[in-house]
């Protein structure tokens, strides 16, 4: 069977419009049956207050409280308001169209409702609804829910819920927009605690990793088959991204809690949301409450601090030549709300195996003689680095690890400079027992005349 917004005098006037404040009801049915898919299409296009504060319910078998409750634009997986073509197997955006293939089986009946929360006219509400009309369901197969989330700020030291609910289901989805200063918060890990537990019964090693992906999404935008990251900003820094557990279910009988961290330990304050998807047998519980602001925040960077006359390592990148290892520049995180590191990025190098050589070009404005200071990372799983100048080694190896993130400076002495690039040498000589990594990360270079 199918409902859908088409034209019933056949004028072409296939949509539905909605003021503000004005509620529709887009589909409705009495009997059992299961919807198979979802369409629709809106304008305007890409208004972030329609797309942000248009809200969808779906209410199964005469329930009092909705089990999908979320914007419209989040509920497609996509966070902040924006529109961003993408393709997975149970939701998708495509060309202007949005789908959703989530099966959403029903007993009894089923209503959805469109709300237009915004200030705004909806102009055009296109969809169609496909579903199968069927004499019964089979009482245990579980209602489809989908939960819209935000918490902004984070609470630092405390986890971010994404889903907090009881009853019998399995969990099979994760649509999370993060966006903060920098993407520090991508440390955190998810923590899910089933059935009562007071430990997690589910630990991962990082945001980035439960997307199934690594290193801060180094390699840009993609979607596929059951993950994906559709928006990612550096600076300020915004993450959409989506995971679907569809082969990899998670089942609870009694409850089930689902947080992330936002950094590791939740020490980055961020803006937080996120849609849950899940399937839970038996009537809706009363839906967490929506939060009164749905409009996206206006992150507004502060100034990084910055060392007057200092030759940003980052500025370095292009002219560095590795024998080893790839070389990159990152956003560096305050630290214990310090701003610690210069224009608040740093250079990386992460040598493949001991004895690989970072040649770096340092640019003098003039020739002289220089006291040149190296302003180097030190932190957890970092590396010995010998310092070479004209092939010859300058003082001892330098261990940069430590158990917390702080600058180290190290002098290299006084070193003849010409006017123009000079190069320095790193050379990457091993690591000490409590370190698991040959990684470097420099972070500025300070040229002094000598006293």
């Amino acid at each position: 069977m199918h409902a859908g917004s088409w034209d019933r005098q056949h004028q072409n006037t296939d949509f539905r419009s909605l003021r503000p404040g004005e509620v529709l009801t887009i589909f409705q049915h009495q009997g059992a049956g299961t919807v198979r898919r979802f369409w629709v299409t809106i304008a305007p296009r890409t208004d972030v207050s329609i797309l942000s504060q248009v809200i969808l319910r779906m209410y199964w078998d005469d329930d009092k409280y909705p089990s999908v409750e979320s914007p419209i634009g989040a509920f497609f997986g996509v966070g902040f308001g924006e529109q961003k073509d993408y393709i997975s197997l149970p939701l998708s955006e495509t060309s202007g169209g949005y789908n959703c293939y989530w099966p959403m089986p029903f007993h009894k009946s089923a209503r959805w409702t469109l709300t237009n929360g915004s200030g705004k006219e909806l102009q055009a509400f296109y969809y169609n609804i496909d579903y199968t009309s069927l004499k019964s369901v089979p009482a245990n197969v579980r209602h489809f829910h989908a939960q819209f989330r935000r918490e902004n700020p984070t609470t630092a030291g405390r986890n971010y819920t994404i889903l907090d609910t009881t009853g019998s289901g399995h969990y099979v989805g994760t649509a999370l927009f993060m966006a903060g200063r920098r993407l520090g918060f991508l440390e955190g890990n998810e923590m899910v605690y089933v059935d009562g537990s007071t430990k997690p019964t589910i630990e991962g090693t990082g945001t980035e990793d439960y997307f199934s992906s690594g290193w801060y999404f180094d390699r840009g935008l993609y979607s596929a088959a059951y993950h994906g990251v559709v928006l990612k900003e550096e600076h300020p820094a915004r993450i959409s991204a989506y995971r679907w557990h569809i082969e990899d279910a998670i089942p609870f009988t009694q409850s089930i809690r689902f947080t992330i961290e936002h950094g590791a330990q939740n020490t980055q304050t961020a803006d937080y949301s996120s849609v849950a998807y899940y399937y839970l047998a038996g009537p809706s519980p009363a839906p967490f409450p929506l939060p009164p602001e749905l409009l996206p925040s206006s992150l507004v960077l502060p100034t990084p601090m910055t060392i007057a006359g200092a030759i940003e390592a980052e500025n370095l990148k292009d002219s560095a030549k590795a024998t080893g290892g790839e070389v990159s520049t990152f956003y560096a995180d305050a630290v214990d709300d310090r701003d610690i590191w210069s224009n608040g990025q740093v250079l990386v190098w992460s040598p493949d195996h001991p004895d690989t050589e970072l040649t770096l070009q340092l640019p003098s404005s003039v020739g002289g003689q220089f006291e040149v200071i190296a302003r180097v990372v030190s932190g957890p799983n970092l590396g010995i680095i010998q310092f070479m100048v004209d092939g010859k080694r300058v003082g001892e190896p330098v261990d940069f690890a430590a158990a917390k993130w702080d600058p180290k400076e190290v002098s290299l002495g006084i070193v003849n400079l010409k006017a123009g690039a000079n190069p320095l040498v790193l050379r990457a000589v091993g690591m000490n027992p409590q370190s698991k990594g040959l990684t470097v990360a420099i972070d500025a270079f300070i040229l002094k005349a000598p006293q």
